[in-house]
């Protein structure tokens, strides 16, 4: 069975790296939004009753909403994205499974327990006649955006074959908008992945949806069973997803900071190559003197295995957390000076 990868956002691991970095120690491996959405109290009957069929269909319709998804029946809501990843990948029959990389790692390792042999091109143009093909759009960690009319294309070679091309838009929220699939569903041949926590700031409520044509939606549905989602996360995510001037508010904000941090590394020396507005991606011969330097500072960052010059930033929340990595890209700039 194919092991789970690396990941950002372990503190224990940055702990047995850094055993003497002062805490609280500073997360930015992650590309979770640090300014969380901030809901408020749920019902009780969110805890103490099976969640209701009710409920999930208004989330699904906001979600299709949101997303601009054609129907609610073309979305399915699941505990969060992880899970969905073998079960999309598994509606395809077992063949050629291409992976347009580097990206997150997960993607292959799903396709490879659903019984697909595994390649991770760096070529579009690779992943045309695959039986499954997985783009991240825009991908993580770099940033990369593939067009819509590039991935409809892709679509219609490999559905048109019995295949299923995935895209997985989990940063979509914060990326531009005009290239997602998610209206597009119904022309076949693919299914769109959402990520709730990523934007909303709430990873732990593990909360994703799939969106794909009504007949896919319902096989998902199945293989998930009922009460897929907990009674809580249905609450919350009804009311953030629904919260459209937090939205607007917060897609300004997280651009505005993005800004700010490429602003601090550029004053560090350090330029940022690409990413989203929720981290930064950058590739630089002293990445790895970087990573320790910001480690013994408890500022934990997301290196790469096997690509020693690439690293990935998350946005600071509040003033202390900016005023911290400042001061730790101060020093950098007076070592390296």
């Amino acid at each position: 069975m194919a092991a789970v990868s690396d990941h950002g956002g372990s503190l224990e691991r940055a702990r047995a790296r850094f055993p003497d970095a002062p805490e609280p120690l500073l997360d930015l491996s992650t590309g979770i939004n640090p300014n969380a959405y901030p809901f408020s109290s749920l019902p009780a009957t969110a805890w103490t009753r099976l969640p209701e069929q009710g409920r999930q269909r208004q989330l699904t319709e906001t979600a299709a909403r949101v997303y601009g998804a054609p129907s609610a029946e073309h979305v399915v809501a699941a505990p969060g994205t992880q899970i969905l990843l073998p079960l999309v990948a598994g509606l395809a029959a077992p063949g050629r499974a291409r992976v347009l990389g580097p990206t997150y790692a997960e993607h292959a390792r799903a396709a490879a327990l659903s019984g697909h042999p595994v390649d991770e091109v760096a070529d579009f143009e690779a992943l045309f006649g695959a039986d499954l093909a997985i783009v991240v759009n825009p991908n993580n960690p770099d940033g990369r955006v593939v067009t819509k009319d590039e991935l409809l294309g892709l679509a219609n070679d490999v559905g048109g074959r019995g295949g299923l091309l995935v895209i997985d838009e989990a940063f979509m929220d914060v990326g531009p908008v005009f290239e997602s699939l998610c209206a597009d569903v119904d022309q076949g041949g693919m299914v769109v992945l959402r990520s709730f926590g990523k934007f909303y700031g709430l990873a732990g409520v593990r909360l994703g949806f799939a969106i794909g044509a009504p007949h896919i939606a319902s096989r998902l549905e199945n293989l998930l069973g009922p009460w897929a989602v907990s009674g809580p996360a249905l609450e919350i995510g009804i009311a953030a997803l629904g919260d459209t001037a937090w939205r607007e508010g917060m897609v300004a904000m997280l651009e505005t900071h993005a800004a700010w941090l490429d602003e601090m590394l550029a004053k560090a020396g350090i330029a940022v190559l690409g990413g989203t507005s929720l981290y930064r991606y950058l590739e630089f011969d002293d990445v790895p003197r970087f990573f320790d330097h910001c480690g013994r500072r408890g500022i934990v960052l997301r290196n790469f295995e096997g690509r020693p010059r690439a690293l990935r930033l998350g946005l600071p929340g509040g003033e202390k957390d900016w005023a911290r990595l400042d001061a730790a890209l101060a020093a950098w700039k007076g070592i390296n000076s």
